[in-house]
């Protein structure tokens, strides 16, 4: 059975061009960043994607990304080499990750798996907790900071920050547990019971 102590984590993010009438979400940045108890924190990538759709004014206020920004910017399909070398064998976490699996349906049967969602994860472990957005638990956790520092020219809503974010609360969670020498298993299901009772 595998432990966490032996785990390779891979967080990733994406920020999108926003939601336009009749037309889907599409990514316009992606982040990805490696942790593990181990050997602590190890490669990140970050690029802008380009796309043919304009990015919103509601999304561009959140991340503060242009469409001007994207006109040189690679596709996601042709970063397929640096997103499967970086994300495959390993655990793949995000915040709520939805978004995530979604955007990476680019690539049909691709190997990334299992799944680490902190989102739920932070649920289970700090139930009481008003807000449960990364930004908000980081700053709850007391390591907004040391994400700031691993990035300074980078804020929230940037893909590789948020990636970070996601690393930080889960390194935050083993060591206030003990976890590490724990199976993997045990971050993959969290019980979110008293989540789900709190808020009823």
């Amino acid at each position: 059975m595998q432990k966490i102590s032996d785990t390779v984590f891979a967080a990733i993010d994406f920020e999108s061009a926003g939601t336009a009438k009749g037309q889907t979400d599409v990514p316009i940045q992606i982040g990805i960043a490696l942790w593990s108890p181990a050997t602590g924190y190890g490669e990140t990538f970050c690029s802008f994607l380009h796309t043919d759709r304009p990015v919103t004014w509601a999304a561009q206020k959140v991340h503060g990304i242009t469409t001007d920004d994207l006109q040189d910017a690679p596709t996601l399909l042709s970063l397929w080499p640096v997103i499967r070398r970086l994300l495959a064998g390993h655990v793949v976490v995000a915040h709520g990750h939805g978004t995530e699996k979604r955007f990476l349906r680019t690539f049909p049967g691709h190997p990334f798996a299992p799944w680490l969602d902190t989102l739920h994860l932070a649920r289970a472990a700090w139930p009481e907790a008003k807000d449960h957005s990364l930004s908000a638990l980081c700053d709850l956790l007391s390591v907004s900071a040391a994400v700031k520092e691993r990035q300074p020219d980078r804020n929230w809503h940037d893909a590789l920050f948020d990636s970070l974010g996601s690393l930080a609360i889960l390194e935050e969670l083993l060591d206030e547990h003990q976890w590490t020498d724990k199976p993997l298993e045990l971050l993959l299901s969290p019980d979110l019971s008293k989540y789900h009772r709190n808020r009823a």
